[in-house]
This record gives C-alpha cells, sequence and structure tokens, in this order.
C-alpha cells in the first residue's frame, strides 16, 4: 500500500466537523449537560487566576481563542478532548462550574492586567458590589464571542478521541505524561482509574517510594503503580521490541483498560504483597541507590531500582516464590556490573528495560 492509499484509507476513519459557536451557546450546553468537561480532569489543570484572567482579556479585546476540541458519544452530548481549562474558567467566571461532585465552584475574581488594569477584582456578577460586577454590556461582549470547535464524529475510529486528546496534551502541554494517561483512561475507563488510583494510594507503597511533593502533585505514583503492571510479567521478547517507553506505557494503558479479561484481583493482590515484602526490609530505603562505600542506602528515589527491584521481587511472587534476603540483594546489585553499566548516564529506558527487567528476575528468583 502506498503512502497515498495509506492516507485515504486513515482519513475515512475520522469523521469530523467544525462551525463557530457564541459563549452563550456554549454556556447553554454545559447548563444542559449535552457536554462533558470531566469535571475529573481539573485536578490534573492548573492554570493560575492570573491565565483565567488571560483568557477573560482575550475574549473582550476580540483576541481569537484556540479551538475546542471535542468528540461526540453514541448518545450525541460531547467529550471534550481538548479545550477544558479554557471552557472551565468561562463557566468559573460566569458562576455555573460545577465540580466532579457536582457542588458549585467559587466565581473566579478577575485580576488587573497591562490592556485592561481595571479587570482587578472584577466578577462575572456580585450582588454585594455593583461597581465590582461586569456591566450588561460587558457580559453580552462575552456571551456573543465566539470560539470554534472541531467535532470528532460518532462515526469515526473509536479510539480517535484518545490519539487526539494525546497528541494535544503531550509536549508543550503542563501536565506530566501520567497527567495525561490519567485523563485518557477517565474517558475510557474510569474504574480502571480508581482501581489504579487505589493502588498507587496503598500506604505501604507510598512509604516504599517515598517520593516528594512534586512528583507526587505530577500523578508519578499512578505512573510507577502502572509500570508495576505493565513490566512485573512482561514477556522478554517484548521488552526488546519496546520503542519509546513512553508511549509504550500509553498503548500498553489503552489495552489493558478495555481488556475485560484482565484479572484485577490477581493484580492488586501481588502488588500488595510485593510491596509488603519490600517495606518489612527496606521501607523507604527501597528503590535508593546503595553506596557500597558507606554501606547504606541514600538518595531519592531512582528509578533503575525500582525497575529491577519492585519488578524482580513481584516476579518471583508471581511464581509462588518468597524472596529472601531481600536488603542484602538490592544492595548487592550496585557491586555487579550487569547491573551498573546499564543504570548510568546516557543509558536510554530503551536500552535499559531489555537488560535490567530480566536480571532483577534473577536476583530474586534465579529465573531468567
Amino acid at each position: 500500500m502506498s503512502l497515498l492509499d495509506e492516507v485515504n484509507e486513515k482519513r475515512k476513519e475520522i469523521r469530523t466537523d467544525g462551525y463557530a459557536m457564541s459563549i452563550s451557546e456554549w454556556t447553554s450546553l454545559y447548563e444542559n449537560k449535552e457536554i462533558d468537561i470531566h469535571p475529573e480532569f481539573q485536578r490534573f489543570f492548573r492554570w493560575s487566576d492570573i491565565q483565567k484572567t488571560n483568557l477573560i482579556e482575550s475574549i473582550l479585546l476580540g483576541i481569537p481563542i484556540p479551538p475546542i476540541f471535542v468528540s461526540q458519544r453514541p448518545d450525541g452530548v460531547w467529550d471534550v478532548v481538548d479545550g477544558l481549562q479554557r471552557l472551565s474558567t468561562i463557566y468559573q467566571f460566569m458562576g455555573v462550574l460545577k465540580d466532579e461532585n457536582s457542588n458549585n465552584i467559587d466565581p473566579l475574581t478577575l485580576t488587573g492586567t497591562k490592556y485592561l488594569p481595571s479587570l482587578e477584582g472584577k466578577k462575572w456578577n456580585n450582588p454585594d458590589s455593583e461597581q465590582s460586577s461586569f456591566t450588561q454590556e460587558l457580559r453580552l461582549i462575552v456571551k456573543r464571542s465566539k470560539i470554534n470547535v472541531s467535532i470528532i464524529l460518532k462515526e469515526s475510529d473509536e479510539t480517535a478521541k484518545y490519539d487526539l486528546f494525546q497528541r494535544l496534551n503531550t509536549g508543550g502541554s503542563d501536565l506530566s505524561q501520567q497527567e495525561v494517561r490519567n485523563c485518557i483512561l477517565v474517558m475510557l475507563n474510569k474504574n480502571f482509574y480508581n482501581w489504579l488510583q487505589s493502588l498507587a494510594s496503598y500506604t505501604i507503597f507510598q512509604e516504599c517510594i517515598s517520593l516528594s511533593d512534586r512528583p507526587l502533585s505530577e500523578s508519578y505514583d499512578l505512573e510507577l503503580a502502572l509500570r508495576f503492571v505493565i513490566f512485573t510479567l512482561i514477556d522478554r521478547k517484548e521488552l526488546n521490541r519496546i520503542g519509546d517507553v513512553g508511549i509504550f506505557i500509553t498503548e500498553k494503558m489503552r489495552k489493558i483498560a478495555t481488556d475485560k479479561s484482565f484479572d484485577r484481583e490477581f493484580w492488586e493482590k501481588l502488588f500488595k504483597e510485593t510491596f509488603d515484602l519490600l517495606y518489612l526490609e527496606l521501607a523507604e530505603e527501597s528503590f535508593k541507590r546503595y553506596n557500597t562505600t558507606k554501606s547504606k542506602f541514600s538518595g531519592g528515589f531512582l528509578l533503575s531500582q525500582y525497575e529491577s527491584i519492585a519488578y524482580g521481587v513481584g516476579y518471583a511472587v508471581s511464581q509462588g516464590i518468597k524472596p529472601e534476603n531481600i536488603r542484602e540483594k538490592a544492595a548487592s546489585i550496585w557491586g555487579d556490573t550487569q547491573y551498573t553499566d546499564w543504570v548510568g548516564s546516557g543509558i536510554t529506558a530503551t536500552r535499559r528495560l531489555p537488560r535490567i527487567v530480566p536480571y532483577g528476575r534473577e536476583v530474586f528468583t534465579g529465573d531468567n
């Protein structure tokens, strides 16, 4: 098949439409529950009040707003694929935004800007102060302003909206890779997302990974839980075909989340048994570098240590083996070139994983 044939074939799989809609129409869709902005996503998007004010300023000044991308569900409701923060800001400013529990969110109070310093302290409607409220004329300017919508129609390939979400929210986005995955999971299978979150919230697991506030705020603990599920029992041949690790994790996640035969009970049991064992012997030192000179673990969380020890112990437990001397073995790998040669700077995860995942299995089970 030629490149042109491939293009023509794939173009048939994605049906789209698009037009301009007034903000009044966007608000009506939200109030009538004809659009789903996924309030669960709000925890992942971190616009400041200044950024929110800048959007309202752009609307008032007539500066074009990037289009909103939506996907049309079988029931006709639109899923917001890109534009959540823009719509949330508008809805919050107008006082109609609700959280994931359907509770009203406090309306937005604007800050002054370079071009419109008089926005300072302004609200859409402040019952206690007419002076700090938008006038009817200003409200109409906002309501009549238009934002384009690009619609992925329901006749499209069912994975199109997830692909689009990933493309639009990766790279230049403020979201971490896992936060993008979390959003995809909520759209794809919210129950699976909740289950994964429950694994990541397991107190013993949190003690073992001992992350600082920033990676926790970016959902790195969920990524580590997901990596455990993906890599602990992965076939060695598949390890050699990973390619880009971030893309690989996302694609595996999507397959697992839609696999009705995926055994959550098995994985939850394996996950907890693994980290219970690690906690007993290593606790918060589980995934720290071992200093052979000082004979102690130190430093912060190390992913390569996690990949060898967590997956290695998990693999052993899955085979009915209870690993012994975990602490000693975790320390010993730092004196073994089979490990140290593959965890230095300049070694990509694509090259590292096929080496240290089997190595970790061998350390804790003798099975390569």
